[in-house]
């Protein structure tokens, strides 16, 4: 079997920031150069070169306290580095989300353990503690640090304060205090150390989120290492619930320890990626916020959760979905909204950073999201589909949750054949897509599944011509015979990746001749190596400028659909060639560029809850 990893090693050169590091600008390290690590409230991405340049506090969609991954000048940074040229590998230690970060000099071997202690049940989960630990492995190293907040997305200004051996950070919204082993020099706002280890020595570096209520205190070498084992040893029991044991079972595991750490464990909800304005394309404008829970990931999230064994997790987020997304008497996207905050709110105002020049200059980060206020039919499918599967394998619904359910179900036989935005949130004016309407039929055919197995009651008379109604529609207008194909939308010629989905939620059988025909056509026309576009922004203008990557979610879609029409070594075939464009760390961003680069927000969900997927069913065809 190829691995496209060893525990996620991977060599680089000297990649500091400043330094050459590719094509675009130095200041920046491409995307995928980055690793991911958290506390199930929020992330910080650590570059190749030691430097985080990511981290918002305390959650997942607080303002960015190190941004310079978005501006490399005003954003903030937490440096951490060899003093001296040196080559870089990075890799997760096994089966854990503490990344090592290594460093590979003339006169020796050195290494910073970046983790965040995960304070779940210990009474501290409002500490917030960031923990870098270095540490001399070989021979003798000069190191430098330099810790640098801007706060509020780089627009609020802070002070900066000694206090009992602490440096503190103090901003109008949020107060952080630092604490070393090592001396550390300050500015008005900055705070830097130089310093030497020998074979077997180490410093330590903690960040601490300050409140009234979480005093801040320092961080000793004993107490960093019980830090360590306790995090080390956190990740591996939760990991030792997985059920797979198949032939990917290191790249599956490294996607759901991605996904818990996307996880906002006071609510359940999943966030879709933990950055904002990663672009699709560099100096595009497909720049946007992705720090929010979807309705459209759930019925994947649920599905991935629980065949890996993850019950605990899947109930989580299925409590998320019932207890805070309620629904409305009316609003511009129905019922529901198509995106929630992680705690459940539903004004997520989408607004312009200009200050921020953006990933190697490409503007306009964004934080917010207007998409909130858009309808996308095809949630009420993936929502329904997710209690289908939570009800079959997890626990049965609630009485409550049912009439919920046939509300929802009530309302999409009344609103099918509505317009909409579509699945790819598109800014160009609604349509008739066929996947919104494939996924109507499957919110009308899942619930009618449901009712009959648990003989709950419902309106099946009705619920069963709709169903049957969209089928004979789709089969009509959704099929183009001159492309001899499912299409985009409706009476039209263009075609979409997201009809890769028709027989991954039954629709249609897979070795349907018509099926076939259309697999034929998207391998045609939309496959490259067996990445996957979306669609030809040329042929359906989608309101914006500019061009994108492959999109990995149907890149795995397409390995999916070709396992299931029975061309198994074909799809064997595609999934390793995808497994070869992660990254060092086995990490996906939403799209894959014309070099193989990542682009988009980093990493995504739905990318890594797609690998799952399709890494599962094809082990299964394969035996």
């Amino acid at each position: 079997m190829a691995t496209t990893f060893d525990h996620g090693a991977s060599d680089h050169g000297a990649s500091v920031h400043g330094t050459p590091s590719g094509d675009g600008d130095s200041r920046y390290l491409p995307i995928a150069e980055h690793g991911l690590i958290g506390d199930l409230r929020t992330v910080a991405l650590v570059g190749t070169d030691g430097t985080i340049d990511w981290y918002c506090c305390p959650a997942f969609d607080s303002p960015s306290v190190f941004a310079s991954i978005l501006d490399a000048d005003r954003g903030g940074a937490f440096e951490l580095a060899a003093a001296v040229p040196a080559r870089t590998k990075q890799f997760y230690f096994p089966d854990t989300n503490v990344l090592i970060t290594r460093f590979f000099t003339g006169d020796g071997v050195g290494e910073i353990q970046d983790f965040m202690p995960v304070t779940v049940d210990t009474g501290e989960a409002d500490r917030h503690r960031l923990i870098r630990r270095v540490l001399c492995v070989r021979g003798e190293i000069p190191f430098r640090a330099r810790v640098a907040p801007r706060f509020g997305y780089g627009a609020q200004p802070h002070e900066l304060s000694r206090r009992d051996g602490l440096v503190v950070f103090s901003s109008p919204d949020l107060t952080l205090a630092l604490t070393a082993t090592v001396p550390v020099t300050c500015d008005d706002r900055d705070a830097r150390a130089a310093f030497t280890l020998r074979e077997g020595e180490s410093a330590v570096f903690a960040l601490d989120r300050v409140r009234e209520d979480v005093e801040p205190r320092g961080c000793p070498h004993a107490e960093a290492e019980d830090a360590f084992a306790a995090t080390v040893g956190f990740w591996r029991r939760w990991l030792s619930a997985s059920r797979y044991r198949g032939r990917w079972r290191e790249m599956v595991h490294r996607s759901a320890l991605t996904l818990k750490l996307l996880t906002y464990a006071p609510t359940g909800a999943i966030v879709a990626a933990p950055t904002t304005s990663l672009p699709e394309q560099l100096g595009g404008e497909r720049n946007w916020d992705y720090r929010y829970l979807w309705v459209r990931d759930a019925a994947f999230a649920v599905y991935a959760l629980l065949r890996l064994g993850f019950t605990g997790e899947a109930e989580a987020f299925m409590d998320f979905l019932t207890r805070r997304v309620c629904r409305r008497e009316d609003g511009p996207s129905g019922p529901l909204q198509i995106m929630y905050g992680i705690d459940g709110r539903t004004e997520l105002p989408e607004r312009e950073l200009a200050h921020l020049e953006g990933h190697q200059g490409s503007a306009p980060v964004r934080v917010g999201n207007a998409a909130a206020d858009q309808l996308q039919l095809d949630i009420y499918g993936a929502l329904i589909d997710s209690v289908y599967l939570y009800d079959k394998w997890g626990k049965p619904i609630s009485s409550d949750h049912w009439d919920d359910v046939c509300a929802l179900v009530d309302w999409v036989c009344a609103h099918w054949n509505q317009p909409d935005e579509g699945v790819w949130e598109t800014r160009g004016g609604r349509k008739n897509f066929l996947y919104s309407r494939l996924m109507c039929w499957v919110a009308i055919e899942r619930a009618m599944r449901t009712a009959r197995r648990r003989g709950l009651p419902a309106d099946i008379p009705r619920w069963r011509d709709t169903r049957d109604a969209i089928y004979r529609e789709l089969m009509r207008r959704g099929w183009s015979p001159k492309r001899q194909a499912f299409v985009q939308h409706e009476d039209d010629d263009v075609l979409d990746a997201a009809v890769l989905m028709m027989p991954l939620v039954k629709f249609i059988s897979p070795t349907d001749p018509k099926w076939l025909s259309t697999l034929d056509a998207l391998t045609a026309d939309l496959v490259s190596d067996s990445l996957v576009y979306r669609y030809d922004p040329e042929a359906s203008p989608d309101g914006l400028r500019g061009e994108e990557g492959t999109f990995s979610i149907c890149s795995f879609w397409y390995v999916e659909a070709l396992v299931r029409a029975g061309r198994v070594e074909e799809a064997r075939l595609a999934f390793e060639k995808m497994l070869t464009y992660a990254n060092h760390v086995g990490l996906y961003a939403e799209e894959i560029g014309q070099n193989g680069e990542q682009q988009g927000n980093f990493p995504q969900a739905f990318t890594h809850l797609a690998l799952i997927s399709a890494a599962f069913n094809l082990d299964r065809a394969l035996g």
